[in-house]
């Protein structure tokens, strides 16, 4: 039977006299999703029931009072989509792993299955972002563009923006046998042990290079391979043939 509570793993808020937003990072409960998609998998291209995602989806939006979401449908690419217009139903845009908007009761939402969920918010200019980062993200340092991007259409100061850092990969399991064919040279700084990279660290030291203050940055540091309770790829290949469904992280500005 599924387990249909809307239970979130994080929940919280940022406020300023200006403007306030609400986010959330989900585990893989609470949905009607079964078998390797079981309970809460969001993604409609995983082979899943698309009734069932729907529903899930939902539940996402219903928990964070959204009017609609607004989710990518993610490459590992660097394409940015900046929401500007009011929208009246909910989308996916395809081949983006950005979203960025001002408008108020829209849910971004970025889909995981070991990829970071950074969630952007600029109190002063009331917008709020949220990117989709595996490690490909991390080496074209698609957090630093899409803040630039924050920055140009919306006016933002990235000294005013705040950041989670969603459950992902931990340096406990983010093992990377080519790390010297994929990773610059910088990134040798954060090798936890022998092939293993601490992933939330280096978003960190690519938030604090683009302008936002530590103190502004919030990191869940929960490895999403270890802990049963999330969908991981990695440890969907470690027991079975890599099927499994996707967690989810989403930011809202409050109406």
């Amino acid at each position: 039977m599924a387990n249909i509570s809307p239970i979130a793993t994080f929940l919280g808020g940022f406020a300023s006299h200006r403007a306030s937003c609400q986010w959330a990072s989900f585990d893989a409960s609470g949905g009607i999703s079964s078998g390797p998609y079981r309970y809460g998998n969001v993604s409609l291209k995983v082979g899943d029931a698309p009734f069932n995602v729907e529903w899930n989806r939902e539940r996402i939006q219903e928990s964070l009072e959204a009017h609609c979401l607004l989710s990518a449908g993610q490459v590992h690419g660097e394409k940015i989509y900046s929401l500007t217009k009011p929208i009246k139903t909910s989308l996916e845009v395809e081949g983006y792993d950005s979203l960025i908007t001002n408008q108020t009761g829209v849910a971004l939402m970025i889909q995981q299955a070991d990829c970071q969920a950074i969630l952007l918010f600029d109190p002063e200019q009331a917008v709020i972002a949220a990117v989709h980062v595996g490690w490909r993200g991390n080496v074209s340092n698609l957090i630093g563009k899409t803040i630039e991007e924050m920055t140009k259409t919306f006016h933002s100061a990235s000294r005013d923006i705040q950041a989670f850092i969603s459950p992902s990969l931990g340096p406990c399991c983010a093992e990377f046998s080519n790390y010297r064919d994929e990773f610059p040279t910088e990134f040798q700084e954060f090798m936890a042990q022998e092939s293993h990279f601490n992933l939330w660290k280096i978003s960190e030291k690519q938030l604090t290079d683009a302008g936002l203050q530590r103190k502004n940055i919030s990191l869940a540091e929960i490895c999403t391979s270890c802990h049963d309770n999330y969908f991981s790829y990695r440890r969907a290949c470690r027991t079975g043939d890599g099927t499994t469904g996707r967690n989810c992280s989403a930011i809202v500005l409050e109406r």
